[in-house]
């Protein structure tokens, strides 16, 4: 083969952008759901937003982390193709979003701490959503989320994405696994956008920073909980031990914080977040 020919797609590099993409949402990889029911004991599922219905693509529930109780939130993904088209492969719709900050408001009436999972790529971009006032929705959680009078952590176990991610990520401690994702738009909607072309998607992974040492550098998250070398999906019970101890540990600092110290704290981190200047 001469040099100038193209070389097959089989043979050409992955980015390692990509292979961090790929990392992210590798199938064996577990959901927020296992990581509640493996990490956490006595785990006592709440129903419905009391306004619509029960989104089932967001489990909320009162749970034991250790001898501290808790309220634990994580979306479902499902793990059959026909529990994934029920759950909406994870994204939820404005009733869930809403589920999930009334689970917050009875966690703040009884000062329990509250802790969310997040693996989804977004919101469901779905028209029933819409209608039903998605943006309306994340909105009213992100500053009902800024003002809990709780201690609050949140972790990125997948992918976290755009404002679907946030609504449930306004926390004193912003966790990411070590690879995870934290993105404002996935690298095929940013490829498809930018260049009309959703196959740049490994060019707009590049671009966008969104692997986890990135996003801490750019400051959106407050910690990288390492996983195994192989990874949390091939070494589940070592990356959850991991995960475990990263949870208790920030949540025994927090607990020690006074409740107006705590509110100020998370609503200015949150102000301050994407704040960069250039000279010239």
């Amino acid at each position: 083969m001469s040099e100038l020919e193209t070389v097959s797609p089989q043979e050409q590099p992955v980015s390692p952008a990509w292979e961090r993409v790929e990392r992210a949402r590798h199938a064996q990889r577990p959901y927020p759901m296992e990581l509640i029911e493996r990490i956490f004991t006595d785990f006592s599922e709440i129903h419905g937003d009391r306004a619509f219905g029960d989104d089932e693509a967001v489990a909320c529930g009162m749970a034991r982390l250790g001898a501290d109780e808790v309220m634990v939130i994580g979306n479902r993904k499902g793990g059959t193709t026909r529990e994934r088209v029920r759950r909406n492969f994870g994204m939820p719709s404005p009733e869930g979003y809403r589920k999930a900050l009334r689970a917050m408001k009875i966690a703040e009436k009884f000062a329990r701490p509250v802790i969310s999972f997040i693996d989804l790529p977004g919101a469901f971009p779905g028209l029933g959503a819409e209608e039903r006032g998605q943006a309306e929705a994340i909105a009213r959680n992100l500053r009902e989320m800024a003002r809990l009078r709780v201690p609050t952590i949140s972790v990125v176990s997948g992918e976290g994405g755009s404002g679907g991610a946030l609504a449930l990520a306004v926390t004193d401690r912003v966790l990411i696994l070590e690879n995870a994702l934290y993105f404002v738009i996935s690298p095929e909607g940013c490829a498809s956008i930018m260049w009309n072309d959703a196959g740049k998607k490994a060019l707009a992974a590049e671009a966008l920073r969104i692997s986890a040492p990135e996003v801490a550098e750019l400051g959106c998250v407050d910690e990288i909980v390492p996983e195994p070398s192989c990874g949390i999906h091939a070494d589940r019970a070592g990356g959850l031990g991991l995960l475990a101890s990263a949870l208790r540990k920030n949540l025994d600092g927090l607990k020690s914080v006074p409740v107006d110290l705590l509110v100020a704290a998370r609503q200015q981190k949150f102000r301050n977040i994407a704040q960069f200047y250039t000279e010239g």
